[in-house]
């Protein structure tokens, strides 16, 4: 094992030891009396689904290795890290946490420990008098070759911008009325019940108290809309209901505006994706391809390369994703036939490209041009031809 190996060692047992390479979510900001981490607010639907939507678009991406041509890799070190980041994560997991924690929190710290890729956590960034960036684990310098910053960047060099700082505000109002809500509902939309009585109330009066007691058991055992309860109830006692004050127009109103800004800290117009949902799959995907996933990928690509090959090498990790995998079936198959047609590529490959086996004949790996393709010059040629005969 080399030095630098052994250095990578002792560095990452003793950040290990603290626990600051657990591969979770780090941060947390308190709002008004709500913690909003990695894992409540995913319970905001509409983030859940647009995180999903952006980090499986990266997650079905293949990942490969190109050299200074273009020209793929197939058997690459990275590669084999890659598709087995670690002892608890798969490939598929790791890139997924690796994107809901860039979008999430604006950063994320990939740092290589020989045969394994972690997600760092808590760490803790700055520049020297040389412009030189210094990463601190726990007290302990990380070595920049074991590490990258992956930054979502905004206007600060040094760090990057996520979901949980952009939309701060955002965030507190809608996760709360989000809250209260679901609360209410839960309640069956009833904050409490209002006993009236009159009497004085006297805790020393046994018999009081067990009517009381009485009446609360009865009251707490109505469990759905339909249960029917009959409480007898003496001269002087009466029962009112406590309607919620949440007016809940005005609370769907808000959320149907808030909700719909949290899409923009991902880069997402809410409405437009929705509306190209609603319409053609296929656009809503591109759309969501072109406006946040693309990026994404070219910034990872960045960093990966760096951290697996360092600057002075001519090759390139890239996530390449197939297009038509967002085409409906029956489009897919138009495309297979024009392909086909236009001699860009064989029936072999568009079998494979719809699902199907390869026949591996010479027929089936042979390229072909439609009788109604032809040059436009000949074309041209052959239509004067035709006029100027029989």
């Amino acid at each position: 094992m080399g030095l630098r190996d052994r250095f990578s060692n002792y560095l990452f047992k003793k950040a290990e030891k603290r626990g600051y390479l657990d591969d979770v979510l780090g941060k947390s900001i308190r709002y008004g009396g709500v913690y909003v981490t990695d894992s409540n607010i995913l319970q905001s639907s509409d983030v859940y689904e647009l995180l999903q939507d952006i980090s499986n678009q990266m997650v079905l991406a293949d990942i490969v290795v190109e050299d200074e041509f273009g020209n793929e890799t197939k058997d690459d070190i990275a590669l084999r890290i890659l598709k087995n980041p670690n002892d608890y994560l798969t490939q598929s997991e790791f890139i997924k946490l690796m994107t809901n924690t860039y979008l999430l929190e604006g950063e994320t710290f990939p740092i290589l420990n020989g045969a394994q890729i972690h997600l760092a956590s808590n760490v803790f960034t700055e520049l020297d008098d040389n412009l030189v960036e210094h990463f601190n684990i726990g007290g302990h310098e990380i070595p920049p070759f074991m590490i990258r910053h992956v930054k979502n960047i905004g206007a600060d060099h040094l760090r990057g911008k996520g979901l949980l700082d952009l939309g701060r505000d955002t965030l507190e109002g809608v996760m709360s009325a989000e809250k209260t809500l679901t609360e209410k509902y839960k309640k069956g939309g009833l904050l409490a019940f209002l006993l009236n009585l009159d009497a004085h109330i006297n805790p020393q009066n046994g018999a009081q108290s067990k009517l009381i007691n009485a009446i609360l058991d009865q009251l707490e055992s109505i469990d759905e809309a339909r249960s029917v309860k009959m409480i007898p109830l003496g001269k002087g006692y009466s029962i009112d209901t406590l309607k919620s004050p949440l007016d809940d127009e005005k609370t769907l109103a808000y959320l149907n505006v808030y909700k719909k800004d949290l899409g923009k800290y991902l880069g997402i117009n809410v409405d437009t994706y929705t509306e190209l949902i609603k319409e053609d799959i296929e656009k809503a995907m591109m759309y969501i391809h072109n406006k946040a996933v693309r990026p994404i990928m070219k910034n990872f690509e960045d960093h990966l390369s760096l951290l697996f090959y360092g600057q002075n090498s001519g090759k390139r990790i890239k996530f390449k994703i197939n297009i038509l995998d967002f085409v409906t079936y029956s489009n897919k198959t138009n495309i297979g036939y024009n392909l086909v047609r236009t001699a860009i590529t064989s029936p072999d490959n568009v079998a494979d490209m719809l699902g199907f086996p390869k026949q591996n004949t010479k027929e089936s790996q042979s390229i072909y041009i439609s009788n109604d393709i032809t040059e436009i010059g000949k074309k041209e040629a052959a239509d004067g031809s035709v006029e100027g005969g029989d």
